[in-house]
């Protein structure tokens, strides 16, 4: 053995003087250019040191798969979820975005810095329409991602995707990155069940976006933030190069709103338009949308619109199918105007609609525990574009509502036991009268489908 190591390091030795004697090759030219990585590497580094991991614990209400566990399981039988996402400090004291679908129904939120530093965060407010929302840590002198804008973007640019996929399976805190282009610009993805915000004028990228990316940062060449990575379109559950991003103007403006009030304040004008079926191929390319519904006493009314009425244009921009519409109500403001292109028969006419407060957040609020409801008036229905015309609707639900009442924000309560329900006022007061008397079962609406949930009325 003594031998064959003696052999070996000389063999070694004989290399070692053979390769300084030997002439220097000259270095062939790097045909990728180190210019280019450089530019990538940079862009990563400057945005990186703000990036965190949101972790989330929630109660999810599990509902029997098989005979057995119908007969096994407990009725409301609950269990502890982790989940994980990414967000970007705004603010060096603590302001975190991220998406709302990361943070929905969530006890306890975490945010883990780069460093490794854990920090309890509070909800400060989410946005279900357009995905976002902001959470917050108590501390100061944190590093803060640069803000760029979406509208020096093009299509082809360098783009870096940054988050935290699968972080609980890595073993350090260092976030995540994946370089691509930026695909197309303006994109409208249309509703499914498993998106629940409204996904207008998004960015599309083929930087690779995985579970846990959700909330993180995409950021240019420049090493500059211009959107929020949503979500992915994928048949089989992982990335194919069809990434979406929240550009990051919207996504400031709604959470220096969610910052300041909890909430977005958003414009309404009462005036609901006929969505085709979406898989019928011609809902991208109909001459303008028709009005399905006016409600009574709305801006729209005022202003003389009409159910039929075919709206071909808002502020001068073409509307082609429900998306542009959506997408030009979705930043409008309480007290803007909207120039309305209307057409009713052969004639055309331009139409001022003026923006109010939507209802529901102008009319009285009655809070059961942490429980807040609104009664369902004609244009509240509107607004929410609501089955029934009856009924408290859920506008917020704490942990405890949604453990003890299985109630979720936009269900609308329809029945407590026998008793139907007509307004915010009367739920509070069946609660009252059945308290301690016993069970109770609540009817509620959710998505167009009807639900109960059983809870104990005792004190």
């Amino acid at each position: 053995m003594t031998i064959g190591l003696a052999r070996a390091n000389h063999g070694i030795l004989a290399f070692a003087a053979l390769a300084a004697a030997a002439p220097a090759v000259a270095q062939r030219p790097d045909p990728v250019g180190t210019e280019r990585r450089s530019v990538i590497g940079a862009a990563a580094a400057r945005v990186a040191p703000a990036v965190v991991s949101v972790n989330v614990v929630r109660r999810e209400r599990t509902l029997p798969r098989t005979m057995f566990e119908m007969f096994a399981l407990p009725r409301g039988y609950e269990q502890l979820v982790e989940g994980l996402g990414t967000g970007f400090l705004v603010t060096g004291d603590g302001m975190v975005v991220t998406n709302q679908h990361v943070v929905t129904g969530a006890e306890q939120i975490v945010v883990t810095l780069r460093d490794g530093r854990d920090f309890p965060a509070r909800l400060l407010g989410e946005d279900v329409r357009t995905d976002i929302a902001v959470v917050k840590i108590d501390t100061t002198g944190l590093p803060v991602a640069p803000i760029g804008r979406t509208t020096n973007l093009r299509i082809g640019d360098w783009v870096v995707a940054i988050g935290n996929p699968y972080g609980y399976l890595l073993g350090n805190t260092e976030p995540s990155v994946t370089v691509g282009v930026v695909s197309g610009l303006g994109r409208d993805i249309l509703p499914s069940g498993d998106r629940s915000g409204l996904y207008v004028d998004m960015i599309q990228t083929d930087a690779a976006i995985n579970p846990g990316n959700s909330g993180g940062p995409l950021v240019n060449a420049a090493g500059e933030v211009v959107g929020v990575n949503a979500f992915i379109l994928s048949q089989s559950g992982g990335n194919v190069g069809l990434g979406f991003a929240i550009p990051i103007e919207r996504a400031l403006r709604v959470a220096r709103d969610l910052r300041a009030q909890g909430r977005v304040r958003r414009g309404w004008i009462g005036v609901e338009i006929a969505e085709p079926p979406p898989r019928s191929g011609s809902w991208r390319r109909q001459p303008g949308v028709p009005v399905r519904r006016v409600a009574t006493g709305g801006p729209g009314q005022r202003a003389g619109l009409k159910p039929g009425d075919i709206i071909d244009g808002v502020n001068g921009q073409l509307i082609r199918n429900f998306l542009n519409w959506e997408k030009a109500l979705l930043d409008l403001g309480i007290g803007d105007t909207l120039r309305v292109t209307v057409r009713r028969g052969d004639e055309t006419q331009d139409v001022a609609v003026a923006a109010v407060e939507l209802p529901s957040e102008s009319a009285t609020r009655i809070a059961f525990a942490d429980l807040a409801l609104v009664t369902v008036t004609p244009a509240i229905q509107a607004e929410r574009r609501l089955t029934n015309p009856r009924g408290a609707l859920v506008l917020t639900a704490g942990p405890e509502s949604q453990r003890t009442l299985g109630l979720q924000p936009g269900d609308v309560i329809l029945q407590v036991n026998n008793v139907a329900i007509t307004s915010a006022e009367q739920f509070n007061q069946v609660i009252e009268y059945y308290r301690g008397r016993g069970a109770l079962r609540v009817f509620f609406e959710r998505e167009g489908r009807i639900g109960y949930a059983d809870f104990w009325g005792g004190r």
